[in-house]
């Protein structure tokens, strides 16, 4: 399944547009390597993703084309999440 789709039917980014542009800013990362959005997901692929200031590390339990909003987080699980501290510049 591509990565765009799987993001968005996992609901882990709302809209697919969306998906694909974090993907191509290279924001994703599959298994430690960076994804665009036709990368190929599937069954325990770690992805990394980079929302602003966060980073949430999701393990991906299966793959569907379509899924209710009650079953979509059983598509992943999410391993860590952690907030980026700013840098303070001294301009």
């Amino acid at each position: 399944m591509r990565l765009d789709k799987f993001l968005k039917v996992s609901r882990l980014i709302k809209r697919r547009t969306v998906a694909k542009e974090v993907a191509d800013k290279g924001r994703i990362k599959i298994n430690g390597k960076l994804a665009k959005s036709s990368s190929d997901v599937k069954f325990d692929d770690l992805l990394t993703i980079r929302f602003g200031n966060k980073i949430v590390e999701a393990r991906v339990q299966e793959t569907k084309e379509f899924t209710r909003k009650e079953d979509a987080e059983k598509m992943y699980t999410i391993v860590s999440e952690n907030r980026i501290q700013e840098e303070k510049r001294d301009d």
